[in-house]
């Protein structure tokens, strides 16, 4: 069977790690492109343009739900919109929802994001709830057709404040939250060596990449912090394995590439150039490491 894990180690192969993030603020859009247009249409037709620009450099797309909430309904219909573009161009999507929550509500955020307007081959969850918020989604994950990224240790300072407290064995939170997911995904492990349950693994506390690679090892990160947060090429190829293993998300470094030299109407072309370059940058600090 190729499962989705199969398809996104296979993606990050061909093309490399780069995860464009769509968290399209309405202010992002040029002028040229906003005038005219209703809120919508002008967020749709920027989306394209990246999604057309850059999805033969990038692994996948990541979408985040909360700038189109923002919007009410016109901003849900460029959500919907922008992921029947994505499955259309068979691009890999990761929906960036942050759900965590138990039971049947868990059941229901399932159904509404792998089914359906809003359905992504992945979605993001918070598990300190505990690991029963994870569990209603295990029915999608064990078709091998969806998976999820775990938050488990962010790039956000405020990580501090609750992932990295002590345990009673010794280990940080956020040990223990890995390790929970790594047990439960042990079942699902595809052909390419890592299950559906990946992490939110952020890249901007260096000292930790290696450990965490090493004990999270068939475990497929979502590696946000690169860039705008701090992290650095040499800092992501820690958390990858060869080169793969993971996927490094960059949302205003890609969307908003074009305002480094004025270059409005080549905001695609610029968002291009930028994958590109972060695309090889990444694959220069891995082969600088071997």
């Amino acid at each position: 069977m190729n499962s989705i894990m199969d398809k996104l180690y296979n993606a990050v192969e061909e093309k490399g790690v780069v995860c464009v993030g769509l968290d399209t603020a309405f202010e992002y859009i040029p002028q040229h492109i906003s005038e005219g247009r209703s809120v919508e249409d002008a967020i749709v037709k920027f989306n394209k343009d990246i999604i057309d620009a850059t999805i033969d450099v990038a692994a996948c797309f990541k979408v985040q739900i909360a700038y189109y909430e923002a919007l009410g309904m016109k901003g849900m219909m460029a959500y919907k919109k922008t992921l029947e573009y994505l499955r259309e161009k068979e691009a890999i999507i990761i929906a960036d929802i942050k759900r965590g929550d138990i039971a049947a509500t868990a059941k229901m955020y399932a159904k509404a994001h792998f089914e359906g307007d809003f359905e992504a081959d992945f979605i993001t969850l918070s598990p300190y709830m505990g690991m029963d918020s994870v569990e209603p989604y295990l029915p999608y994950i064990t078709t091998g057709k969806k998976g999820i990224f775990s938050l488990v240790r962010t790039s956000n300072k405020g990580a501090e404040d609750i992932e990295y407290l002590d345990t009673a064995s010794g280990d940080k939170v956020y040990h223990v939250v890995g390790d929970r997911l790594m047990d439960m995904g042990k079942e699902y492990v595809a052909d390419c060596g890592y299950h559906p349950l990946g992490g939110v693994i952020g890249c901007t506390h260096v000292e930790e990449g290696k450990a965490l690679r090493k004990r999270f090892s068939n475990m497929f990160f979502l590696i946000p912090g690169y860039g705008a947060q701090g992290g650095k090429a040499e800092d992501v190829a820690m958390y990858l394995n060869n080169g793969n293993g993971g996927v490094v998300n960059s949302s205003r470094g890609i969307l908003l590439a074009y305002k480094k030299d004025g270059r409005e109407k080549e905001y695609a072309l610029c968002a291009r150039e930028e994958a590109i370059r972060m695309r090889d940058e990444i694959r220069k600090a891995v082969a600088d490491l071997k």
